[in-house]
C-alpha cells in the first residue's frame, strides 16, 4: 500500500470514529469469503458497515477520537463493524457471532464509552431505534383510540338496547 493510500485510509477511517455512535471490534480469523460477504450484507441491511484495516493505521486514526479506547482490542486479525445507529452494529455482530463460532467479539465503544463483550451484547438486545420510534407511536394513539371507544361505547349499547326492544315488540 502507497503512502498516499495510507493517508487516505486513516482519514477516511478517522472520519468514521469521530462520526458514529458506536463501533464493534471483533476477531475474524477463519471466517471464508462467502461468511464474511454474508455478514456484510447483513450489516448494511441493517445499515452498518463492516472494515477490515490494518490495525496500526487504525489506531492512527483513534488517535484524538471518543473512540480511542478500543486501540487496545485492535491485536490480530480485527475487523471494525460501526453504525450511526447505537444498536445495529452489535446486533448485527452478536446474531452473526451466534451463528458462525470463528467470528468472536472482544468489545467496542459507544461515543466515549468503553464496552466489553457484555456491554456490546447488551446493545444487542436492546430495540433499534426504528422499532422504538414505532413503540412510541403506538403508545401515543393508544389512549386516542380508548377515548373514541369509550365516547362510542354509549351509543352502541342504547342502539343495541333499543334493537332489543324493538325485536321483543315484534315478538310480543
Amino acid at each position: 500500500m502507497e503512502r498516499a493510500a495510507k493517508s487516505e485510509l486513516v482519514s477516511t477511517l478517522n472520519d468514521v470514529f469521530v462520526n458514529t455512535n458506536v463501533v464493534v471490534v471483533a476477531h475474524y480469523a477463519g471466517l471464508t469469503v462467502a461468511d464474511m460477504q454474508k455478514l456484510r450484507a447483513q450489516m448494511k441491511q441493517a445499515g452498518a458497515t463492516v472494515k477490515v484495516a490494518k490495525n496500526r493505521l487504525a489506531r492512527i486514526a483513534l488517535e484524538g477520537t471518543d473512540v480511542a479506547s478500543i486501540a487496545d482490542l485492535l491485536k490480530g486479525p480485527t475487523l471494525l463493524a460501526y453504525s450511526s445507529d447505537p444498536v445495529a452494529a452489535p446486533k448485527v455482530a452478536v446474531n452473526f457471532a451466534k451463528a458462525n463460532d470463528k467470528l468472536v467479539i472482544l468489545g467496542g465503544a459507544m461515543g466515549a464509552t468503553s464496552l466489553n463483550v457484555d456491554g456490546v451484547k447488551a446493545l444487542a438486545v436492546l430495540p433499534s431505534l426504528d422499532e422504538l420510534r414505532a413503540k412510541l407511536v403506538g403508545l401515543i394513539q393508544a389512549p386516542a383510540t380508548k377515548i373514541a371507544t369509550v365516547v362510542n361505547a354509549p351509543a352502541a349499547k342504547l342502539a343495541r338496547v333499543f334493537g332489543a326492544y324493538a325485536k321483543t315488540g315484534e315478538a310480543a
